[in-house]
């Protein structure tokens, strides 16, 4: 872009002119660093701005050209100092995507080798501090930024999704780490609870982040994995980061529409994600405690589902090699045998304080007589299953069902945009419900419109949608799946209950 460098000088921060590239020779720059970008003006009066909040890293270092140049040029050794971006590009078609862009500037301004590296890297210094996202004040939230240099603990799934993820981790993600100064240490899991027993004993002092880069059924196994850590609580303190490798990838499109990115998908999202990482922001994230009638409890971070999109999800496995486009062939499969469902549906409706500032996460409950410090969270709006729910309840008139679906991220899927107005701590689960009766095109029209987040406004009458703070729901008999964060759970009575802001996760906003 065009701009004049007397535009923003007066707030510049540092000034000065360098030689662009490694190598000697040609006319200097002028550049101008504020708070907001890196100006630079051409010898010819052309300029551009490298907005810093697409700025991932910067480095000095002693110039290569030195050694292998001229005589004149060696007598004054010179420096460089680099700087990388990833600004959005348009492409031919599509969404705008991410595209590394570096810029290396030389600086030569006399005989005196550290001086001149001194000079690069003041200015690298300096870049990487603007760089910094600035954290946003919002009642009640708390945001942090990840340290320099990071230390990344990357737990992936290589059989994940289309089987990818180790390929384009290397391809991908790892370059970009190496951009931010994020040190990866990569954990392969190599079978199903890996993850989780390996969360269990983690001296998690190493690490600054972890990094799951798989499906949401991976990061399921993380959280789990730390809640049954006697240390649960300081542990949860780790920040958390997801980047998709599997076929749904409903958090890491959540996280991506959070942070005010257009919809994409595949590399697109891969990178979009690994650019939140790299700029390092994280914020407290809401999860759910679900309790079974046999006796299991379990944190969920994403959803849990019964009947309809329980079925596609589990029964599109066997055609997890095509990735995001199992849940398409899924779809239709379960639409051309729909199911009813027979059950008691039951929810504590979140109020109207909904929409008001949140909260700051509740003070944990003292412990109870004859209970030791670090128990888990009480779930203490929750009556134990076999007894009657609390009077303040709602319990749904209607008993059959096509689908249950209790959701606390916006995305459902890359390509499901069920709850638009959610947010990883706004206190909140979106309970969805499909009464019996809809017609197998209402229900296809149903999520095709939430491809675009627009299936409340088709006002389908059998279509409910209701922000509650717990909820029960107690199937008759056995048939049928249910689903925690993807994975599959036998079909029984089972109640959740949301705990504000538990953990942490990296975040683009």
């Amino acid at each position: 872009m065009g701009l004049g460098m007397d535009a923003g000088l007066e707030d510049a921060v540092l000034r000065g002119r360098f030689w662009p590239g490694l190598a000697p020779g040609g006319a200097a720059w002028a550049l101008a660093l504020t708070e907001r970008e890196l100006q630079v003006l051409r010898p010819d009066g052309t300029g551009a701005a490298l907005p810093l909040a697409d700025c991932v890293g910067s480095a000095a270092f002693p110039s290569s050209s030195s050694s292998s140049s001229s005589s004149s040029s060696s007598s004054s050794p010179s420096a460089c100092f680099s700087v990388v971006c990833y600004p959005f590009r348009k492409g031919r078609w599509g969404s705008p995507a991410r595209q590394r862009l570096q810029r290396t500037f030389r600086v030569a301004h006399g005989p005196d080798a550290e001086g001149n590296l001194r000079i690069a890297q003041a200015w690298s210094q300096r870049i990487r501090e603007l760089s910094v996202p600035a954290v946003p004040v919002r009642e009640g939230a708390s945001y942090g930024v990840l340290p320099r240099p990071c230390r990344a603990l990357v737990l992936l799934n290589p059989q994940s999704g289309a089987g990818r993820a180790l390929d384009d981790f290397h391809a991908v993600v790892q370059p970009m780490l190496a951009d931010a100064d994020i040190a990866p240490s990569i954990f392969i899991t190599e079978r199903p609870h890996h993850a989780q027993e390996r969360m269990r004993e983690e001296d998690l002092s190493q690490w600054d982040t972890l990094v799951v880069m798989s499906g949401d059924g991976l990061l399921h196994e993380v959280v789990n994995g730390l809640m049954e850590r006697p240390d649960w609580e300081e542990a949860l303190k780790t920040p958390l980061c997801i980047l998709p490798g599997g076929s749904g990838n409903a958090l890491a499109a959540s996280i991506n529409y959070y942070a005010g990115n257009d919809h994409v998908a595949k590399k697109k999202l891969l990178t979009n994600c690994t650019f939140i990482l790299c700029k390092g922001l994280h914020a407290q994230m809401d999860l759910v405690s679900l309790s079974t009638a046999s006796g299991k409890r379990f944190f969920s971070f994403l959803g849990f589902g019964w009947g309809f999109i329980a079925d596609v999800d589990i029964d599109s496995e066997k055609y997890r090699r095509l990735g995001n486009a199992r849940f398409t062939l899924g779809t239709l499969q379960c639409l051309a045998r729909l199911r009813v469902y027979q059950g008691r549906l039951s929810y504590l409706p979140l109020g109207p304080e909904h929409g008001a500032p949140p909260a700051p996460r509740d003070p944990p409950e003292p412990p109870e007589e004859g209970t030791e410090q670090g128990a888990l969270p009480s779930d203490s709006l929750l009556a134990p299953l076999g007894q009657p729910v609390p009077a303040s309840w709602a319990v749904v008139p209607e008993e059959e069902f096509v689908c249950v679906y209790a959701i606390y991220q916006s995305h459902l899927g890359t390509n499901l945009l069920m709850a638009p107005a959610a947010r990883l701590d706004d206190g909140c689960i979106h309970l969805f419900y499909v009464r019996a009766g809809i017609s197998r095109v209402a229900l296809l029209k149903v999520f095709l419109a939430m491809g675009r987040g627009t299936h409340l406004d088709l006002g389908c009458p059998h279509l409910h949608h209701v922000p509650v703070r717990a909820f029960r729901l107690e199937p008759r008999g056995s048939a049928g799946v249910m689903t925690v964060d993807g994975e599959a759970l036998a079909c029984e009575p089972v109640q959740g209950q949301l705990h504000r802001r538990l953990c942490r996760v990296v975040c683009g906003s």
